[in-house]
């Protein structure tokens, strides 16, 4: 008898080790890891394989509902009622009753925190008049976005019924859309808080993406699951001016996506780094003005200079940054003064232009000269 259950329980370990063994080794269906800023793709595997997004479909009704908060159509406190099929959809809610109002910011942070389903269906019912409406406009606002993988059928993720057909996407639509919220800092808001109260405090929402808890530097986004689709996760995070997406569909299990999105981000983050020389209305120099009421001006970039390169493929980048060295008054806001190039070799890989970021008036004989229309005798 114990040389049975000696053979028994060696048997059991060896098959839970196996299934350890298996788990440690399974691969998500697809993924992507893209550049946030530049939409630069940095690895994937079968990108554009269509799979159920499950609750990342919530995702395309969070963008809608916030671009109408953006055109000024809804506001965030805009009241929205929750109509009896919205308080009984089911899967992860936060428990509205029919008939419950409220602020569109409260259920949009639901959706975000805890994929609220019925928190989804009430502001998709608030937009549209209903949730078949509503999906048409997660459709067309899909083919603007040129997301070609991507076929909604609800406006919550939820895995179909009987005779439904499943809301499909791939993980390069994820990423696409991804960016796209981004664009909102109140989504990243959601998206980047652990937990947060709804109903006054009353009902505690755990955010359903752990990686904002674990992973150093992550920023949000999104997880989907139901049975026939697995687990995945849209995962985003910043280092050091690069901020990337990692979107990861079709795991066994949760921790399984977490660990897989990490591992992709930390590839990426160890593979390439930012060079971000200027940013949009920031000085990235000071020059001298002769014969002025000022005695300099500072130089500001009118837009971003961001240039990605991959780490071993680096060296050489410079940056240069084409300014005079002195100017003559007078010097006028907004006057073009030059650029900030960065180059590897000979080759350029971003240029963005400089301008005054003040007016400077020529004084004594200078001044006398400008006012009566003989600036051509201002040297430059």
């Amino acid at each position: 008898m114990r040389k049975v259950a000696a053979a028994a329980a060696a048997m059991v370990v060896a098959t839970t080790a196996s299934a350890f063994v298996a788990r440690e080794t399974a691969a998500p269906v697809a993924y992507v890891v893209m550049d946030a800023d530049s939409g630069t793709i940095l690895a994937e595997h079968e990108a554009h394989k269509r799979w159920p997004p499950a609750s990342m479909a919530k995702m395309m009704t969070v963008l809608l509902a916030m671009e109408r908060v953006r055109d000024g159509s809804l506001t965030l406190d805009t009241p929205v009622r929750t109509s009896a099929w919205a308080s009984r959809i089911g899967g992860s809610q936060v428990y509205l009753a029919e008939g419950e109002t409220f602020p569109l910011g409260e259920l949009l942070k639901a959706v975000m925190i805890a994929s609220a389903n019925d928190a989804a269906v009430a502001i998709a019912e608030h937009i549209a008049g209903s949730s078949a409406a509503f999906v048409e406009l997660m459709n067309a606002r899909a083919k603007a976005l040129g997301l070609a993988d991507t076929t909604y059928q609800s406006p919550h993720g939820l895995p179909p019924g009987k005779g439904q057909t499943a809301d499909l996407t791939s993980a390069h639509d994820l990423a696409l859309l991804a960016r796209e919220l981004m664009r909102f800092p109140e989504v990243m808001r959601w998206a980047g808080t652990a937990s947060a109260g709804f109903r006054n405090d009353t009902l505690q929402m755990a955010n359903t993406n752990h990686l904002i808890r674990t992973y150093a530097g992550a920023t949000g986004l999104k997880t989907g699951y139901y049975r026939e689709a697995g687990f995945s996760v849209t995962a985003t995070a910043t280092r050091n001016d690069l901020s990337l997406i990692a979107a990861v569909l079709g795991l066994p299990t949760k921790q399984e996506s977490f660990t897989e999105a990490a591992r992709l981000l930390n590839e990426s983050f160890a593979a390439y780094r930012v060079v971000a020389p200027a940013r949009r209305g920031a000085p990235v120099g000071q020059v001298p003005v002769a014969g002025g009421s000022e005695e300099s001006v500072k130089a500001i970039a009118l837009g971003d200079l961001r240039v990605l390169v991959k780490r071993g493929e680096d060296k050489g980048v410079v940056v240069e940054a084409h300014i005079p060295r002195l100017l003559q008054a007078p010097v006028k806001l907004r006057e073009p003064l030059g650029d900030i190039v960065v180059r590897r070799g000979d080759q350029e890989l971003g240029r963005v232009p400089v301008v005054a970021d003040r007016d400077v008036p020529a004084t004594g004989w200078l001044s006398w000269l400008w006012n009566r229309g003989l600036s051509s005798a201002t040297p430059r």
